[in-house]
């Protein structure tokens, strides 16, 4: 038995993707959702159909009330957990002229914020473990147009180093940095694509490349401190 994996924001886009890869390798899913009801319910019924136990926790990552509440439940109903992966995330955009207070902190509270104390308490419950957080290939670059998203992304890259010395050996931590895998809610599919020549490797990702990477993360226990770049090279770009 290999037991119990948290994903936060799993219900759609790449967290479900994650979440179903790991049921596949025989983890039990304990799925976060905030908003996503339907797609979390759905889920976990394709999860349970397939044969691995699924439950959904609903919880607001932008307060700490809900990150409390989520590791506690989990806890609780899971006491098995040994994976959690960070992968909710707010992504709005807005250059350093448009960013305004609100936009700021809730993007330091979900991206930043949340991440450290889910592993802060996961950490302290599960013993032993792996933590993932789900980066972006702009860690390595400076991108103004989504400056709150940027660089609270950039903190977290640095958070995710500074917790894989001090919690190991007992919890590993590492980092995975998606590339153009799919467009973002806000822009045009021609607007993405347009990116694509830019990249070294001269096409979009498939989600396919980031789930591999993330199963690379949890089962090799000899890696922890690590960013796996799964974006084509888009990281090399000046």
């Amino acid at each position: 038995m290999k037991g119990t994996a948290i994903i936060t924001g799993g219900a759609k886009r790449l967290g479900r993707d994650i979440a179903l890869d790991l049921a596949r390798l025989g983890w039990d899913i304990a799925l976060h959702y905030n908003q996503s009801d339907h797609e979390a319910r759905d889920l976990r019924q394709e999860i349970i159909a397939a044969g691995r136990h699924c439950t959904i926790y609903k919880a607001d990552l932008s307060r700490m009330a809900g990150v409390k509440k989520l590791i506690s439940s989990v806890f609780a109903a899971s006491p098995d957990c040994r994976v959690l992966v960070n992968n909710a995330a707010v992504f709005e955009r807005a250059d350093l002229a448009g960013t305004t207070e609100e936009l700021f902190d809730l993007h330091m509270s979900v991206n930043l914020k949340a991440p450290i104390f889910l592993a802060q308490m996961f950490a302290a419950r599960a013993g032993k473990g792996c933590v993932v957080n789900m980066l972006d290939s702009r860690v390595a670059r400076n991108v103004g147009a989504y400056f709150a998203y940027t660089l609270s992304k950039k903190a977290l890259a640095d958070f995710t180093l500074m917790a894989a010395s001090q919690l190991a050996p007992d919890i590993r931590v590492n980092g995975v940095c998606p590339g153009p895998i799919l467009p973002p809610a806000d822009q045009a599919d021609e607007t993405f694509d347009a990116i694509i020549p830019k990249i070294p490797m001269r096409r979009k990702g498939e989600a396919d490349e980031v789930v591999s990477a993330v199963r690379f993360l949890v089962e090799n226990d000899y890696v922890t401190g690590q960013f796996l770049f799964v974006d084509g090279g888009d990281h090399l770009r000046e």
